[in-house]
């Protein structure tokens, strides 16, 4: 038995090892200088490779085609990912969000803990390699083919190419145009887990950072998506990671509005543990010891400094009125604005700022336990070529893991 797999990521890397384990012959061709190119910059450099909690909590966080992903879950799990990655040299641990680390901080200890373990079982690794293409022949992938005409042929073939985001590691869709030859329908690209555009100009709150907040977005005032945590203003918009997980519920919307013009709303609640009423009566005491002072100047203890223009401006008062001239409507209209800080989305930014890519080859043309195509026989697909992404967390990396799995490992 011989396994060929195209991409050293880390979906690339565990199917070689499942294919190795099996007692196949395994060749990984990998077309940059080294293996785990986009791991080593995962989690700003740290590796964030899989989320701790219970495996069904980890579907919960998969976005897009959660059920397809039961069966590679049920054979290779969150435990069994850190027990292969500690015993291969590499400790783990776990912080808050049940996220899981490397005990070194260092994305490249998971990195060598994963070259070790493919050289210990002699998985071949071919890099500075760049597949070319697939021999089909009568609905067979036979093998690849390779620069100045050559080729190289095996019993099963994984793409493990990733998708598109960070292009610069390598993710520049050469699986997606593979997967098209073989006759796979591609889901639509587009980011995900990325930055999002504003239409207002918030280049005053470059840097600003919000915690414990609310973040809501709507569509003609339907709710799409709503979380609470932390949050960034941008020279473009907004980020963060609650921002981020709203991306990968509204990316689609996005990409729909470029089609019919319509605009997303984001709302904030800078104040979600209040209602309106108790914000009110906290407002009150604010401007009780400060009623000499003009509004902007007044609210200092409520909100951070780099807010309070903004807040001022969205609540309709002039920011030079005194606190003792603010009537009772006009205080309504800032509690309002505190609870409802509103911005126009309209659009996410690009591909060199996106974690992960959202759609691709679709999940119904895919063996959900194997990862073999349902079209050609002999080839696989794994990692995050496949139409299936998830929120922060860790959650994206064990989807790659046990994908990897799934298409290296033998019924």
């Amino acid at each position: 038995m011989k396994t060929i797999i195209i991409g050293g990521g880390p979906a690339g890397m565990m199917a070689a090892i499942a294919a190795a384990q099996s007692g196949s012959q395994v060749e990984l061709y990998e077309k940059n200088e080294k293996l785990g190119k986009k791991l080593f910059i995962s989690g700003k450099g740290r590796c964030n490779m899989t989320n701790a909690s219970d495996m069904k909590t980890v579907m919960e966080n998969v976005v897009s085609n959660p059920r397809f992903m039961f069966g590679a879950f049920g054979k290779f799990t969150n435990d069994d990912l850190v027990r292969l990655i500690e015993e291969a040299g590499c400790p783990t641990k776990v912080e808050r969000g049940n996220r899981v680390f490397p005990v070194s901080d260092h994305s490249s200890d998971v990195i060598k803990a994963l070259v070790y373990r493919l050289k210990s079982l002699g998985v071949r690794i071919h890099l500075n390699e760049e597949v070319k293409g697939l021999l089909i022949k009568d609905g067979v992938c036979r093998g690849i083919k390779l620069p100045d005409s050559r080729s190289d042929f095996a019993d099963k073939i994984i793409i493990a190419t990733g998708a598109c985001s960070y292009p610069g590691t390598g993710s520049t869709g050469d699986g997606y145009r593979w997967a098209v030859y073989a006759g796979h329908k591609i889901i639509d690209t587009v980011p995900a887990l990325v930055p999002l555009t504003t239409k207002e100009n918030v280049s005053a709150m470059m840097g600003l950072s919000l915690k414990n907040v609310r973040a809501t977005i709507y569509d003609e005032g339907k709710e799409l998506y709503s979380e609470f945590g932390e949050m960034l203003f941008t020279h473009f918009g907004v980020s963060g990671p609650v921002i981020l997980s709203a991306s990968s519920y509204i990316t689609g919307k996005l990409h729909d509005r470029d089609r019919t013009g319509k605009n997303l709303k984001l709302s904030i609640d800078l104040k979600p543990a209040l209602d309106e009423e108790t914000l009110d009566a906290r407002v009150l005491k604010d401007f009780e010891k400060n009623k000499n002072k003009a509004l902007k100047n007044s609210l200092g203890e409520l909100l951070p400094s780099g807010l309070i223009d903004e807040a001022v401006a969205q609540s309709g008062i002039s920011p030079y009125k005194k606190v003792n001239e603010i009537t009772r409507h006009e205080r309504a209209n800032l509690i309002k604005a505190l609870k409802n800080l509103t911005f126009t989305i309209t659009g996410t930014r690009g591909w060199n700022e996106a974690i992960i890519t959202q759609g691709g080859v679709s999940t119904k043309e895919i063996n959900p336990r194997t990862m073999e195509s349902k079209l050609v026989n002999n080839l696989y697909f794994a990692g995050e070529i496949l139409d299936v992404d998830a929120l922060t967390g860790g959650y994206n990396l064990q989807i790659a893991w046990s994908t990897g799995w799934s298409a290296g490992s033998e019924e």
